[in-house]
């Protein structure tokens, strides 16, 4: 369990953040530039002190007020990953490989120097220094040196914020075998939709130094209530699904969810793999009956469950489909010409391309959304 109660008077605003959770899998501090996220992760470090609080992982207290509990960063045993990659550019990058472990007791560790390489592929780097490295191979770099640690906690800062989307596309798929493949826990920092939605498992929403809400990535995602803080644009529903087929002819997957058939474009994925994705609010369209003779691929039947109160020409809907939350945005328009409220069923439609490819991650053997609760 991590437990994290802190308060902190900072320049900006005066952070008081309370929650707690299963410390395992990777848990994401979400929210908007200056909502606190960098202080909360300083804090559970070393490198930032609060003024009043508790922190603990595991029952281990790292911090506590009451008690004169101020554990030193050295001896948290935690790994961090920051925005830059803060490599030593006068090691090589087996040096700084090396760097965290050689400073681990020696019966912590268990992850070992060519078990990271293999996984992070970078054995071709190894004699390099970190000025010969590109952005994504620095990265790569640092994920290996902080793991090599083997902490009890991983922390990555906004690790992806450096990077072009080409650059993340490279590195995102390391992040979610180091979830996969070794049970460290990661805390995860980021105001990135896309890399929340695609890797992580708990989401901590956070708001002007405050804790909103803590709980799994797709129930915060199928709040209405919280969507002005997990934004109106990108807002959207996380749905479990399963490949199912292949049409290479036309170019396309077919994944099986609790709705009925989605199909996107062709994954280079085997059948049977299980993923998350999300299905963005506005690129939902509402129909009263089976709509005929459209370009449109994906068609499944819902039921309205909830009807925003937002102020404005659009309202956002959330839908029943099979079990599985979807939400629709539409005109205040459409919902009254519709004549729609909560009970009545209507077919949702979705652009194959409009699926968010971005936000598409593996579900790990221990993820809820397998069960489907």
């Amino acid at each position: 369990m991590l437990k994290v109660d802190v308060e902190k008077n900072l320049k900006a605003f005066h952070l008081a953040s309370r929650f707690e959770c299963e410390s395992s899998g990777v848990i994401a501090l979400f929210g908007r530039s200056g909502a606190g996220k960098s202080s909360i992760v300083n804090m559970l470090s070393g490198l930032l002190s609060p003024d009043r609080g508790h922190i603990a992982i595991r029952d281990r207290v790292l911090f506590d007020s009451d008690q004169g509990i101020n554990v030193p960063p050295q001896k948290r045993r935690l790994g961090y990953v920051f925005q830059e990659d803060r490599l030593f550019p006068h090691l090589s990058v087996r040096g700084n490989l090396l760097y965290g472990w050689n400073r681990a007791p020696r019966e912590d560790r268990r992850i070992q120097l060519e078990q990271v390489v293999t996984l992070l592929g970078i054995e071709p780097l190894l004699e390099r220094r970190p000025g010969r490295l590109s952005g994504g191979e620095k990265q790569r770099v640092a994920l290996g040196r902080a793991l090599l640690a083997n902490p009890s906690l991983l922390l990555m800062d906004e690790p992806l914020a450096a990077l072009d989307q080409a650059r993340k596309e490279d590195v995102l798929p390391f992040i979610e075998r180091l979830r996969d493949d070794f049970e460290v826990p990661i805390i995860y920092v980021s105001h990135s939709m896309e890399e929340i939605v695609r890797l992580a498992d708990t989401m901590v929403l956070i708001s002007d130094g405050q804790v909103e809400a803590v709980g799994a990535v797709d129930d915060i995602m199928g709040r209405l209530d919280l969507r002005p803080l997990t934004g109106r644009y990108e807002a959207g529903a996380v749905i479990a699904a399963q490949i199912s087929s292949h049409d290479h002819s036309f170019g396309l997957t077919e994944l099986q969810f609790g709705g009925g058939t989605l199909r996107i474009p062709l994954l280079d994925m085997p059948t049977g793999t299980l993923l998350r994705l999300r299905i963005r609010a506005r690129d939902v369209s509402l129909a009263l009956r089976p709509p005929n003779d459209i370009s449109i691929q994906n068609v499944f039947k819902a039921t309205i469950v909830d009807i925003g109160s937002e102020t404005g020409p659009q309202v956002d809907l959330r839908l029943d489909a099979g079990g599985a939350a979807v939400w629709a945005r539409i005109t205040k328009r459409a919902l009254v010409t519709l004549k729609l409220e909560p009970g009545r069923e209507v077919y949702a439609m979705v652009k194959a391309i409009a699926v968010d490819r971005h936000s598409l991650g593996r579900v790990t053997g221990s993820d809820r959304f397998l069960s489907g609760n």
